[in-house]
């Protein structure tokens, strides 16, 4: 997720409109218009579809050589039909076998809403009440303040407003770690809260980590075993996959691409979240997706049934009303302001917003190599789904705009353009404000202590440990729980290093600072990211990292 410009999934995740996966901030503009309308416009009718959606399928490929995306898939539902479910690209790009309605993409925090819509039918169940206390049903559960320990509500594991600060502890198992679900929770404990409690949105993830584990109290299952048969078998979404881990041979699977570098396209390895699945674990495909958002725009009867239901009409107005209003933020670009919305607030598992006079109800999602919408426009039953197998936002928001603005009979607009030109902002910001650490760096300092001297164990209280290691000559880094965060670092200036993941996909290279105490031994040690374009689930800035030796060796030998 850095306040500064919170990264690809950042944009994604925290507010989904221009990131991510990241993208870069927690106020990413809002979606743009053609031009300033008080009027709706009116809604394109099932005759005009093939009208409205002239063009569309030459604007998807334009958007995917613009952004340079390998693969994108979309459907639109409108009045409980599903008028377009097609891929475009390829799944990989060795095989250039094509993508289709029924490749799965990971779809990252659209699980949200699965897990909001699990605990609601269980409270349809009489299973456990939406105001529960959460440790009610978890008795050992802690948050590091004893008051929202004892008033978090399971209502509030759902709306990012617990006082976490944005992304706090998603390096708990972001990317994978070997902590398992119980134990990423255990370990809120010690987590830092950052404002007050129901007093401001700060995205977060680990919460949902929590309800998935309320989930599996208050019915006597695994979080995976209720999905499957409570939500995905009565819905029919046969090929969806509760996470990586559970893909099979000969499934139709994208592979996702990262920028190394913010440079280079390079596949992303296909990472599971086993741990916190509830924020985001499933894959899945634009055509299981349509029977979802089907359901969701039905009320929560099922597609093709006679009036069954996997939720009531009530529970989906309690996951559609606004728990926790969104400051709405001045657009980045002239070309994004048209459609600064009037409101914006997060429910159980949706953003809530308007669009042209609709209220809209949406989430996006960000992973490694794969960011994806999901937008329905309630009062004209219509729904988009945008898949992508590459990490940014502007791609999945400028089709998911122009399918909006096509069945609503809107004005034409290039969002591509808009969309391209708030990235290459983001971009020329980041490259400014690397120019000036650069500019501030005093080249010949030294560092205070002989480089065997850094070396050791630190322990931070919420995340464990992490190992620096001298090998040939350089300092090498480790984090215990996180294979994928291991490099190397280099001298900065003074007691600050600079760590280099050897997985360059992360893109989430960092700042490590040294603090001394009188007699020159470590106190402590801190880390940030370096660009502002670091995803915020590299919560970095959060770790306090202390010799868990005190009295280090003066003289170890390199290894």
């Amino acid at each position: 997720m850095h306040l500064k410009t919170p990264g690809l999934r950042a944009l994604v995740l925290a507010l989904g409109f221009t990131l991510a996966a990241g993208a870069t901030a927690q106020t990413a503009p809002t979606p743009a218009a053609a031009t300033p309308d008080s009027t709706a416009p009116a809604a394109t009718s099932p005759a005009d579809t093939a009208s409205a959606l002239q063009g569309f399928d030459a604007y998807v490929e334009n958007v995917r050589k613009q952004f340079d995306v390998p693969a994108i898939a979309v459907a639109i539902v409108k009045d409980g039909k599903v008028v377009l479910e097609r891929g475009y690209g390829v799944k990989d790009l060795e095989s250039r076998e094509p993508v289709d309605e029924r490749t799965l993409f990971a779809i990252a925090s659209n699980t949200k809403a699965f897990t909001a819509a699990s605990l609601q039918m269980l409270a349809e169940d009489g299973k456990l009440d939406m105001d529960d206390r959460v440790i009610e049903h978890l008795p050992w559960f802690r948050m590091s303040d004893p008051y929202i320990t004892h008033e978090m509500r399971i209502n509030d594991l759902l709306a990012h407003r617990s006082g976490l600060a944005l992304g706090a502890g998603d390096l708990l198992y972001w990317p994978g770690t070997d902590y398992d679900t119980e134990e990423v929770a255990r370990r809120l404990r010690n987590v830092p809260i950052d404002g007050g409690f129901r007093a401001q949105y700060a995205y977060d993830n680990i919460l949902f980590g929590v309800a998935q584990l309320v989930i599996e109290a208050a019915s006597g299952q695994s979080y995976e075993d209720f999905l499957r048969s409570r939500i995905l078998q009565p819905l029919g979404m046969d090929a969806t996959r509760f996470n990586s881990d559970r893909l099979q041979p000969g499934d139709n699977v994208a592979t996702g691409y990262s920028k190394a570098n913010f440079e280079d396209l390079v596949a992303a390895p296909r990472m599971s979240w086993g741990n916190v699945s509830g924020a985001g674990g499933l894959y899945s495909s634009v055509h299981d997706l349509s029977r979802w958002v089907r359901t969701q725009l039905d009320q929560g009867v099922i597609p093709g049934t006679d009036g069954e239901r996997l939720f009531s009409e009530k529970r989906q107005r309690e996951m559609w009303t606004v728990m926790t209003p969104i400051p709405v933020p001045k657009a980045k670009i002239p070309e994004l302001e048209a459609a600064t919305p009037n409101f914006r607030g997060y429910g159980q598992g949706w953003n809530l917003s308007d669009y042209r006079g609709e209220k809209l109800v949406w989430h996006t999602g960000g992973w490694p190599g794969f960011v994806s919408r999901i937008t329905m426009v309630p009062e004209q039953e219509l729904g988009v789904i945008v898949l992508t197998s590459g990490e940014v936002g502007g791609a999945f928001n400028a089709v998911t705009m122009r399918a909006l603005d096509a069945m609503l009979g809107a004005p034409r607009t290039d969002w591509t353009a808009a969309y391209a030109k708030a990235r290459g902002e983001s971009e020329d910001e980041a490259a400014t404000d690397w120019k000036k650490h650069q500019a501030e760096r005093d080249a010949d300092s030294k560092p205070s202590l002989p480089l065997a001297d850094y070396t050791g164990t630190y322990t931070d209280p919420w995340y464990g440990d992490i190992e620096i290691s001298q090998q040939g000559g350089k300092l090498r880094i480790a984090f215990s729980h996180t294979e994928a965060l291991v490099g190397t670092l280099s001298h900065w200036q003074h007691d600050t290093f600079v760590v280099r993941w050897d997985q360059r996909w992360l893109n989430a290279d960092a700042f490590l600072t040294f603090s001394l105490d009188p007699d020159g031994g470590i106190r402590e040690a801190r880390m940030e990211a370096i660009s502002p374009m670091t995803d915020f689930s590299f919560d970095f800035h959060h770790l306090r990292l202390v010799p868990a030796e005190p009295e280090k060796s003066k003289s170890k030998q390199e290894s």
